[in-house]
């Protein structure tokens, strides 16, 4: 029979696994043995990285974003960057959905040092994983780590209609945004281990002031609705924003947010709603007092996103330009 010690040694090594991919054809290190690539493809995009988040924290909050944005919609394919042309006047970008997205500068640096190295090889939807990767392990301090599966292919299409249908809004309440994950293949626990991500990063004052006017709502700490209504008057213009953590570690991704949301000191409603529920609220206590825990869960719920509906073998492209598709 097992000895105690021994069965939590194996707990922990099981833990520590890479969680499994829902995508076979995404490969651990793709680019090492499927490509002629001679850069080390993962370390380009780590330094590029690396550069801009040392400038300024929030453009790694703006890549976790961006990849989560671009994911839940129609797959990990990187329509999301696709901007406007004659051809496709409202891609994704274009949504109110997408408002104030960042990082995009990130993914063209990426991809004008690997298109520079290794032509039409490594794709877009690829660069942005890694990139969401790195940003969550810079962002922690190391705490959030996991293995990025790779050999996704760009999409050819991108609609801004797709992001306001698959994206779930901050005024959700807590059975929409559980129904929209579910549609993903996303639990409840996953659910509210993802939405740790509100810990870092910054919101628009137009995306949550039905929560502090004309009232403060009751969901809210009175304190802290009071704060947000002298950051964010009524005329406050469409690009003012506050930190999404006011309460502690803004430029870290931690379990800060947990804490908030136990305290009523979150922005949006569907913040809030993650203790409406008995079942949520207990996952809510529970990341709050383990951070290492919610780290790990954290960095599996990301690799299994990262690998929602992806493009693979001969489907879609692999774009010279991450904005453009290579028809124009």
């Amino acid at each position: 029979m097992a000895r105690c010690g021994d069965v939590i040694l194996l707990v922990i090594a099981l833990h520590a696994l890479p969680p499994p991919i829902t995508n076979a054809a995404l490969q651990d290190g793709f680019y090492g043995s499927n490509s002629n690539c001679t850069v080390d493809v993962e370390a380009a995009v780590m330094g590029v990285v690396q550069q801009y988040v040392s400038a300024d924290r929030g453009v790694g909050a703006g890549l976790i974003r961006l990849h989560f944005h671009d994911c839940f919609v129609k797959g990990c394919d990187a329509s999301v960057l696709i901007d406007p042309s004659p051809a496709n006047p409202d891609p994704e970008k274009t949504s109110p959905a997408n408002g104030g997205l960042r990082g995009i500068e990130v993914i063209q640096e990426a991809k004008r040092q690997l298109e520079s190295a290794c032509p039409e090889t490594v794709s877009c939807a690829d660069i942005l994983a890694f990139a969401a990767r790195d940003a969550a392990s810079i962002l922690s301090n190391g705490a959030v780590s996991y293995a990025v599966a790779s050999g996704r292919r760009d999409g050819l299409t991108s609609n801004s209609s797709d992001a306001m249908q698959n994206l779930p809004p901050p005024f959700a309440q807590l059975g929409q945004i559980t129904a929209i994950f579910a549609a993903k293949g996303f639990t409840q626990d996953e659910l509210v281990t993802l939405s740790g991500a509100h810990s870092i990063g910054r919101a628009h004052c137009s995306s949550f002031s039905e929560r502090i006017y004309p009232n403060v709502s009751e969901t809210m700490d009175a304190q802290y609705g009071e704060g947000l209504r002298r950051q964010c008057p009524p005329d406050a213009g469409a690009e003012v924003a506050v930190d999404q953590d006011q309460a502690g570690t803004p430029a870290d991704l931690d379990t800060q947010y947990y804490g908030n949301v136990l305290a009523g000191k979150v922005l949006f409603n569907s913040d809030s709603a993650l203790i409406s529920d008995d079942t949520t609220r207990r996952i809510v206590e529970e990341n709050a007092m383990d951070q290492a825990r919610w780290a790990a869960k954290f960095g599996g719920a990301m690799r299994k996103m990262s690998a929602l509906d992806v493009l693979t073998d001969g489907q879609g492209e692999i774009r010279r330009i991450c904005t453009v598709t290579n028809s124009g």
